[in-house]
């Protein structure tokens, strides 16, 4: 089972929301915040631009001011630095943050305003403030996808459940919130991709906290169960593929070999599992969360009970 983004779509995020984010004080914008687009996730720090070298210069990129850049700008006399900053401005920026709350060169807001580019500043740290930036970043501008399925947070591991129309997805979920574990999404899960490595998903917000339940109808999850019972995003753990019992198709029934499933290009466990009457699945799924998340930690039940039961056929053989 694999899943690809859909169609490689480049994401925005409003300026407007990072300056929220990152609690950014707006010293000039071209225009309102919320109409600036950013596209780009990665950032620069440009002291070799402000030094003259422009070979691989991104216009697209936040462009941070640190304690370095700045130290460097004030050892140029006023004629070198407003040369230095025109030439860094002229080639173009996203949007130029001062971080670590130092005073904007008289320079800068003059040519921002003439280039029309954002200029803001953050009272963090330089390094504080790029690593908060670069994360959010990550997340507004992941690539995604939308799939059918239910994704609930249980034991702290996210199980994204999978399965035909009728299987059982919700009602699984349902039980599970009603035994403490919280529900991010139903029926829509909108998985993005953070990372090489972590996936995270999310509700759409129009049923963000809703379940449908046939025979009963939409409910909201929040209102009946408490805030407790909700969640916005959880990282993906565990996929489980709920179907319809077959007689005599094989189910793994040691758990020796792990299965994955590709969801855009990163390999997530999974497992299937069989359902027929009587078999409750709450219980069974957070027995999955927990045993996944012990093979995280190193241990493999499969694995030790396959060496005490090569012990035993050992020792057997020794008796003989």
């Amino acid at each position: 089972m694999s899943f690809d983004a859909e169609n490689s779509k480049v994401y925005k995020v409003a300026l407007s929301s990072i300056i929220k984010e990152c609690q950014l004080r707006e010293v000039y914008l071209p225009k309102d915040a919320s109409e600036i687009m950013i596209e780009r996730t990665d950032i620069n720090r440009p002291g070799l631009p402000l030094a003259g070298f422009f070979d691989h210069h991104e216009p697209g990129r936040i462009q941070i001011i640190g304690k370095v850049e700045y130290r460097y700008l004030l050892s140029l006399d006023m004629e070198q630095r407003y040369h230095s900053i025109d030439e860094f401005l002229k080639h173009g920026a996203a949007t130029v943050v001062f971080s670590s709350d130092l005073e904007v060169f008289e320079e800068f807001i003059t040519l921002c305003r003439q280039y029309e580019v954002p200029l803001l500043v953050s009272k963090d740290g330089t390094s504080e403030f790029m690593a908060a930036l670069i994360s959010f970043l990550n997340v507004q501008l992941a690539p995604r996808i939308t799939r059918h399925g239910v994704l609930v947070e249980v034991s702290g591991e996210g199980i994204l459940i999978l399965g035909d129309s009728g299987v059982g997805k919700s009602e699984t979920a349902i039980e599970l919130v009603k035994r403490g574990h919280r529900l991010i999404a139903d029926d829509a899960v909108e998985i993005k991709r953070v990372s090489s490595k972590t996936l995270v998903g999310t509700a759409p917000e129009l049923i963000r906290h809703y379940i449908e339940l046939r025979g009963i109808g939409i409910i909201d999850v929040r209102r009946v169960f408490g805030m407790g019972a909700v969640k916005l995003t959880e990282k993906i753990d565990l996929v489980v593929n709920l179907e319809p019992w077959e007689q005599g198709k094989f189910y793994e029934r040691v758990g020796m070999e792990t299965e994955y499933c590709e969801i855009m290009g990163i390999k997530i466990p999974t497992i299937t599992v069989p359902v027929h009457p009587g078999r409750n699945l709450a219980i069974i799924l957070e027995i999955a969360a927990m045993n996944n998340k012990q093979r995280k930690m190193g241990y493999n039940t499969a694995e030790e009970f396959n060496k005490r039961l090569m012990g035993q056929m050992d020792e057997t053989d020794l008796n003989r």
